[in-house]
């Protein structure tokens, strides 16, 4: 059946009072927010206090309000996101925005009429991972920022969940969900709205070892921003019901800009009518923030577009390039006008310059031969001046392009959307008259949403001696709601007989139905609420068994070579991760015929073309390890299933998750690498330790990325159709500014994982895990020499029969390692107590 047209609402970022008063007044549908703790933007947002009068504020003037719930949530803060949730149910927000499965399903328990959307983060990028949501009590869900029009459109066909896509704003290098560069290097989760924004940093490029002279592309993992104006009306098209626009740390000028382009965008493509932006106001779009704009994904992959590389910050638009330096300024050749007031920055071609200092300032004046001007037109050369001491000119050179940063009279263009006293955007209303000379006169209001007020008047309806009540004085009348938040969408009238009204009663009356359609419209709905953490804890109270197996490692390897290392020393099972899928059947029955168990890992994320990969790994009659939650909901009705065991990537972070997964039948998981040493251990006791399965030794994978940096640096192709597959002949590293060096590989869909270049190695915490009753440890595996793999192997052997201490593991795994070895996300940092252990019911 196909998925029916709709309006699709256009939601805008809020991150305090200014903008949410921009996005109103430039006609969001709906904004969302985040409101003290729980969100992914923790420097922004609303207090607890302020929700209830927000919200009805939102809802007078007809804007749905979302809040964002759309973090991990630990085992320790269980009880405080219930409370928060009640608080949120009880203050009349219109969704949730959610990322943790198990918060999802309590979220729905405590209040069924709560709405849920699936955030961003819970990395969904196929129906089956739509379903999957749907699962846990979510009626929409926000597509990943990785799919093309084509990808969307096959989703949209597929299921009928509510569909939210972005259109506008920054890009993530890496998944939403899936990055924990900021966990591995700063102890700060970007699962836990603490993003550090590591992939904005500069980093060389190493190719087969060897440093690889990229230009002035250093911002490797920097990509632009989203830009999908033009994309709008084969949205439309497609059946999405939102379009989200990022950025709730933008101000309120951002705000105002880009939700009135696409709230015209929006109305035009539904109208049928062809899309009416303009150059300047798509200049204004570029201008207010950008790090260079393009639709990117969702046009399709190009992977020598999403990401230019040359700067992570804000450029707004290009004026020029420079030409040359005089004694006193620059002379530049323009391409835009540029005026007194400008700010202005040169971008140097020659990246050699002192890091983090580029040259630029606010234009003082334009001179040509000589003289001072007003305009230069562009295509012209002229010499921009500066203040004193703001341009040192020796650090600009010939070729750098120019960027106006801020343009002064932005500002007059969006302060009309700021400054309004009376609303700018307003709201439908219908008009009811009942007229019956000898009755009561009424009058009923109605807005878009079905909601009614009907007021009267004391007396009844006179008869008129000169003029009568008539339809078109009505009109004229109730139509003036200046100031009021809504226009006259249309009028009936029921008159009987020439009855006379007076202007003032009917002003009056128009006036009451007003207030009463208002105050109704801010009223929070009545919602049945009932905390249930305490019983749903109970439901998954653990089934612990009295004997506790002998430890097991189980090993994970990329390469034929790392397998053959990993036969030779017989470890409890072997995880084959392989780039080439054809490799794969032959290593399934080396491992076989050599009486090991053997398990394949699957992808970390599928789109709608790959679903066959889930035939292909069913095929190999070998287990699974299931990274990608569109594969587990897409095993629930596969026949003859192997054992399944979830990977770190399904974002385990507490018990009702881990419990959650469990059921769909996983035989382990293995939690998210946002928990520290101490949380695992803490889970295992929630959950039984033996339904877990942790990592002893990795290289934390920082970054999983559509974007391929072996495609977009080591070919002229575009995607894996032109590219030439570089990643199958070259080893590439990134290296970061500390000059540790962090391997690069592509999985089967050519998506890219960077890992941390040091192990992470959980020695110092293996005791107090065995202790804990948890017995099954992995150890992974990404560019070791086969020497290495036997090595590390053997050291965690050796030390998990008691032949070798904590102490002299750690140091024999640092030995092994030309860069040391890390804690990472095991770091367990001090005062993490504060919090109480949530009690084994």
């Amino acid at each position: 059946m196909p998925r029916a047209r709709v309006k699709p609402e256009v939601m805008s970022p809020v991150g305090g009072w200014p903008q949410l008063r921009a996005a109103v007044e430039a006609g969001a549908d709906a904004v969302f927010f985040g409101v003290e703790g729980f969100h992914a933007r923790a420097k922004v947002g609303f207090t607890n206090e302020e929700l209830p009068d927000l919200m009805r504020a939102l809802h007078e003037r007809g804007v749905l309000g979302f809040v964002t719930f759309n973090i991990l949530v630990f085992d320790r803060e269980l009880r405080g996101a219930e409370r928060q949730l009640i608080h949120l149910a009880e203050s009349g927000v219109d969704a949730i925005i959610v990322q943790d499965h198990g918060v999802a399903r309590l979220a729905h328990e405590i209040c069924p009429d709560l709405p849920i959307h699936g955030s961003t983060q819970m990395s969904i990028t196929s129906a089956e991972g739509a379903e999957l949501a749907r699962r846990f009590g979510a009626s929409r869900v926000v597509l990943g920022r990785e799919l093309s029009l084509r990808d969307i459109g096959r989703i949209a066909a597929a299921t009928d969940m509510e569909l939210e896509t972005f259109v506008h704003g920054a890009l993530c290098v890496s998944y939403s969900g899936q990055c924990f560069s900021s966990e591995a290097w700063g102890g700060r989760s970007a699962n836990r709205g603490q993003c550090a924004q590591a992939c904005r940093l500069p980093y060389e490029m190493l190719v087969d070892g060897v440093h690889r002279d990229l230009g002035d592309a250093r911002y490797l993992l920097s990509p632009g921003d989203l830009y999908a104006l033009h994309q709008v009306p084969d949205l439309v098209n497609l059946g999405v019901n939102c379009l989200k626009i990022e950025g709730r740390y933008k101000d309120a000028d951002f705000v105002a800009l880009t939700t009135a382009a696409y709230r015209k965008a929006v109305d035009e493509a539904w109208a049928g009518l062809p899309l009416s932006v303009t150059p300047g106001e798509e200049r204004d779009l570029e201008q207010v923030y950008s790090r260079g704009l393009g639709p990117h994904f969702i046009s399709g992959t190009n992977h020598q577009g999403v990401v230019r590389g040359r700067a992570p910050r804000h450029r707004g638009v290009r004026v020029g390039t420079v030409r040359g330096t005089t004694e006193r300024g620059v002379l530049v050749e323009l391409s835009e006008e540029v005026k007194p007031g400008d700010g202005l920055v040169f971008d140097p071609a020659n990246w050699r310059t002192p890091e983090g200092r580029e040259e630029g300032g606010f234009l003082y004046g334009l001179w040509q031969r000589g003289r001072q001007v007003e305009a230069v037109r562009p295509g012209e050369t002229a010499e921009l001046r500066f203040g004193r001491g703001a341009v040192d000119p020796s650090r600009v050179r010939v070729g750098d392009p120019v960027w106006r940063t801020h343009d002064p009279t932005l500002g007059t263009r969006v302060r009309p959307l700021l400054e309004a006293h009376d609303p700018i955007h307003t709201r439908p209303v219908t008009a009811h008259f009942r007229g019956h000379v000898g009755e009561v006169p009424a009058l009923t209001l109605t807005d878009e949403g079905g909601r009614s007020v009907t007021v009267t008047l004391e007396g009844p309806l006179q008869p008129a001696r000169n003029r009568a009540v008539d339809e078109a004085g009505l009109r004229e009348q109730l139509g003036k709601l200046g100031g009021t938040g809504y226009h006259l969408a249309g009028l009936s009238a029921d008159l009987s007989g020439p009855g006379f009204l007076p202007v003032s009663a009917l002003n009056a009356l128009r006036r009451e139905a007003v207030e009463g359609l208002t105050a109704l419209r801010g009223q929070a709905p009545e919602r049945r609420i009932t905390p249930r953490l305490d019983e749903v804890l109970r439901e998954v109270a653990p089934q612990l068994s009295a004997h506790a197996p002998q430890p097991r490692l189980h090993v994970l390897v990329r390469t034929p070579e790392q397998l053959d290392a990993a036969l030779a020393e017989r470890p409890d099972s072997i995880t084959l991760d392989y780039l080439e899928l054809y490799g794969l059947k032959p290593s399934v029955e080396r491992v076989r015929d050599a009486g090991i168990p053997v398990r394949v890992a699957s992808p970390r994320i599928l789109k709608p073309t790959e679903q066959n990969l889930q035939k292909f790994l069913l095929s190999l009659n070998a287990d699974i390890l299931v990274r990608s939650g569109g594969l587990l909901e897409g095993l629930q009705e596969a026949p003859n299933l192997p054992t399944l065991t979830g990977d770190f990537s399904l974002n385990a972070a507490n018990v009702l998750t881990t419990r959650a997964l469990l059921d769909l039948g996983l035989n382990r998981v293995t939690p998210t690498h946002d928990l520290n040493a101490r949380q695992v251990t803490e889970l295992a006791a929630l959950v039984g330790p033996g339904r877990l399965e942790v990592i002893a030794y990795q290289h934390l994978p920082v970054f999983h990325t559509e974007h391929c940096v072996f495609c977009r640096f080591l070919s002229q192709g575009t995607d894996y159709t032109n590219c030439g597959h570089p990643c199958e002949s070259h080893r590439v590293a990134l290296r970061d500014e500390r000059g540790v060096a962090h391997p690069v590989m592509a999985d089967v869909g050519c998506r890219n994982t960077v890992f941390e270049g040091r192990p992470q190695v959980a020695g110092a915490h293996l005791t107090t895990w065995l202790d804990s009753g948890l017995r099954d440890f992995r150890l992974e595996f990404v560019h070791e020499t086969p020497e290495g793999v036997r090595e590390v192997i053997r050291a965690h052997r050796a030390f998990l029969m008691g032949e070798l201490s904590a102490p002299a593991l750690a140091a024999r795994l640092q030995a092994l390692s030309d860069q040391g070895t890390t804690e990472g996300s095991l770091f367990v940092p001090e005062g993490f107590d504060r919090l109480p252990a949530l009690p084994v019911l």
